[in-house]
């Protein structure tokens, strides 16, 4: 399943791939898509605009509520400036993954 996911378990944390949608009508975790350039990603939907760090802060601050993980775990390792974005939670708890996996598995494109 995990080939799969958007989401790896690498050294000190977890690295997710995102594509990030500023200006939506609505913050959401919307499913899993394919990508081109990824494999598959996880959509998401911020109302902020990409302006001055806006819509990456919504994105961190989004993922961390809907995950239950504190904010300052998650930093965007990649894409910063883009749609495509590599957010890392810095964790070594194995139970932090399981709780990604089911949520992502819940969503509606999931």
């Amino acid at each position: 399943m995990w080939a799969v996911m958007p989401v790896c378990e690498q050294p000190g944390g977890i690295r997710v791939d995102v594509r990030l949608t500023p200006k939506a009508s609505r913050n959401e975790i919307v499913g899993i898509r394919p990508s081109v350039d990824l494999g598959r990603v996880l959509i998401v939907s911020v109302t902020a605009v990409p302006e001055k760090g806006k819509a990456n802060a919504a994105l961190l601050k989004l993922l961390a509520k809907a995950w239950g993980i504190p904010k300052t775990a998650l930093s965007i390792r990649a894409g910063s400036k883009d749609r495509q974005k590599t957010v890392f939670i810095e964790t070594d708890n194995a139970e932090i993954l399981t709780r990604i996996q089911k949520s992502i598995e819940q969503e509606p494109n999931g």
